[in-house]
């Protein structure tokens, strides 16, 4: 099935959300018991932690940790947003700073100015795309982020759009409250979906759809470890309680460069098998035999193939032992988790 196809449905009564290319699984959202990321709390300061400049908080949902607070004392009420999924037994990871985000426009309180994404090119885009900013910020102090969908779309649609966020961000920040409270919930899977999915596809919203479009069986894969690669390589993706390891296998090819292939395929094949599979944390990969030459090039390549994914992913580097290390944020919880 060739296209980009986007399957909005459940599965285990949770509200779920696929993304299907060429007839591969490339992202799948899930809801969660947790508090999905971009959540907004009243939050109460409660102690600080020494030696790592952070700070616990008390939330309606339970502790929480915000890193790097300067001048926050103890029983001082705080505006936080949920940047991620905590591991078992952690407080939830916040930040202060807070954003507004939808399809269009994301509001940035502590950003004052207009910006639009650098990817829009077109001076006379540009100037459109600005004129409406002006128009719907008009007196606020708030700043204003267009993302690289608003190129070609509807006037009216981005207006909205920036009109609800600007109107989300000042309730939320004229709140007066003096409790720790829930301000504002995280978006769930399909609203996601219509945020982040943003480049054209088919969209079904029928009940039983990831039944119809190999939904289901796409996902049995996933929850294995093994992930084929392109060209007879393979992936063995281990999740641990210290970290995740790969290791990446050349298969049947016994040719002079089957490393450094069956690496290069990793590198490409990577971001999608962790993102499908909601992993995130220290990422080793042992990876197969290549000359020290063709690092460099892995390394791009790599690189390369995380710059698109929606995590931030930091590559670390190679250890002594001749392995590559990543640090992958985890914004979501594990799909092995979640479906059980």
């Amino acid at each position: 099935m060739k296209g980009r196809t986007i399957v909005l449905d459940h599965i285990q009564d949770r509200e779920a959300a696929a993304l299907m290319v060429d007839g591969v699984l490339d992202d799948f959202l899930i809801a969660t018991d947790a508090p999905p990321p971009g959540t907004i709390y009243r939050a109460r300061a409660d102690r600080p932690v020494k030696g790592q400049g952070g700070m616990f908080l008390t939330t309606p949902d339970g502790p929480a940790f915000l890193r790097q607070v300067k001048g926050l004392a103890p029983g001082a009420l705080i505006l936080v947003q949920v940047s991620g999924y905590a591991e078992p037994g952690k407080a939830l990871p916040v930040t202060n700073r807070i954003l507004f985000k939808s399809r269009y426009a994301i509001v940035t309180p502590d950003a004052p100015g207009l910006n639009i994404s650098r990817s829009i090119r077109d001076e006379d885009e540009r100037d459109r795309l600005l004129e409406i900013a002006h128009e719907q910020m008009e007196d606020s102090p708030h700043g204003l982020i267009l993302r690289s969908c608003c190129n070609g779309a509807d006037a009216n649609e981005i207006a909205e759009d920036i009109a609800a966020m600007r109107a989300q961000a000042e309730q939320v920040l004229n709140d007066t409250g003096d409790q720790p409270e829930t301000l504002s919930e995280g978006d769930g899977p399909h609203i996601l979906a219509w945020r982040d999915w943003t480049d054209p596809a088919e969209v079904v919203t029928a009940s039983g759809g990831f039944e119809t479009h190999a939904v289901l069986d796409a996902l049995d894969k996933i929850r294995g470890i093994y992930e084929p690669l392109p060209g007879g390589g393979q992936l063995y993706i281990q999740p641990t309680r210290a970290l995740i390891a790969v290791d990446v296998n050349t298969g049947a090819d016994t040719s002079m460069a089957a490393g450094t292939k069956a690496n290069f395929a990793c590198a490409k094949a990577l971001p999608r098998a962790l993102r499908v599979r909601g992993l995130g944390g220290q990422i080793t990969l042992d990876l197969a035999p290549m000359p020290k030459k063709d690092r460099r090039g892995f390394e791009a390549a790599l690189r390369a193939a995380f710059r698109s994914d929606p995590e931030e992913t930091i590559l670390a580097g190679w250890t002594p032992l001749g392995h590559f290390e990543l640090q992958r944020k985890r914004g979501r919880v594990p799909m092995s988790e979640v479906l059980k």
